[in-house]
């Protein structure tokens, strides 16, 4: 600043003008300096926000591909738990129906007889009639439209027929069969465990009819047919005692207290169950009797 007044002073002896060209040259110098200072720091702001800017745009665009990173681990994640449920289920499923089978296998080594003798005996075979008591006992409907019982439930019912049989003693029992398909066997049932059997006719009021010369009192009645043993069915109603009945698929279970299901049709079907009750009783109460083999009872011995 010093040098520049110097130079002023110099030129004011030249003259005036010279002085004041020169002094305005000076003061334009100085103004552009000023204006680029001014520029440079507008330019040094400038680049700070676009720096600023850059690296917002940078932390930008990492936070976005890390968001992307989260997604697609999340994608992932969600994918790889889907396949786990999957497999998941298919191992359920797997140990479902491997229980079943087991269950299967364990229910029919426990079974009365082998389960072959039931096929064979088609005591599984219903009518086309199926009544509402019957209905949970049904497995399927053949083509034809004849029911199909379920054979792992007439095992238990008969176990059930077995048990609630033995609480009685024989002299208190009546079997009731008049269909003659089942005559041999009801026979041969009434032969070793001493019960009381009413094939052909049963006479009617013999449990109701004091006066009868053969009136008698019993605490069991078992019905073969609900059908065609009705009226030995309604005098044990009406004497209220105990109703042990077997019923196939067109039966009412109506006032029985124990049921047995299956086929009371065929003379193999009958067969199968009045062997069953036969060895079941007898065993129960410890009677020594010389039990016939199944296909005896079924009508297939040679």
């Amino acid at each position: 600043m010093v040098d520049v007044i110097k130079e002023i002073e110099k030129n004011v002896e030249k003259g005036e003008e010279a002085a004041e060209e020169f002094a305005e040259e000076i003061i334009d110098k100085l103004e552009n300096k000023k204006t680029s200072k001014k520029e440079t720091e507008k330019e040094d702001k400038e680049l700070e926000k676009a720096a600023e800017a850059e690296s917002l745009d940078t932390s930008k665009t990492d936070k976005i591909k890390e968001k992307e990173e989260e997604k697609s681990l999340e994608e992932r994640k969600k994918e790889l738990l889907k396949k786990a449920k999957k497999l998941a289920k298919k191992i359920d499923v797997t140990k479902t129906e491997e229980l079943k089978e087991q269950i299967k296998i364990k229910k029919r080594t426990g079974m009365l007889i082998p389960l072959e003798e039931y096929v064979k005996v088609g005591i599984y075979l219903g009518t086309k009639v199926v009544t509402p008591n019957m209905k949970p006992f049904v497995y399927r409907r053949r083509a034809d439209g004849l029911a199909i019982f379920n054979t792992d439930l007439i095992d238990e019912k008969l176990k059930e027929g077995i048990e609630y049989l033995s609480k009685f003693d024989s002299k208190d029992i009546i079997l009731i069969c008049k269909r003659q398909a089942g005559w041999k066997a009801a026979n041969m049932l009434s032969e070793l465990t001493g019960i009381r059997v009413f094939t052909k006719k049963y006479p009617a009021g013999i449990l109701t009819n004091t006066e009868l010369p053969d009136f008698f009192e019993n605490k069991l009645t078992i019905i073969t047919d609900s059908w065609l043993d009705k009226n030995a069915l309604n005098d044990t109603l009406k004497i209220n005692k105990k109703i042990l009945m077997v019923c196939d698929t067109n039966n009412s279970s109506k006032g029985a207290d124990q049921i047995i299901i299956g086929n009371n049709k065929s003379e193999k079907s009958l067969g199968i169950i009045f062997y069953l009750l036969t060895r079941g009783y007898c065993k129960a109460h410890e009677i020594k009797a010389d039990i016939p083999k199944l296909e005896w009872w079924t009508g297939e011995e040679k």
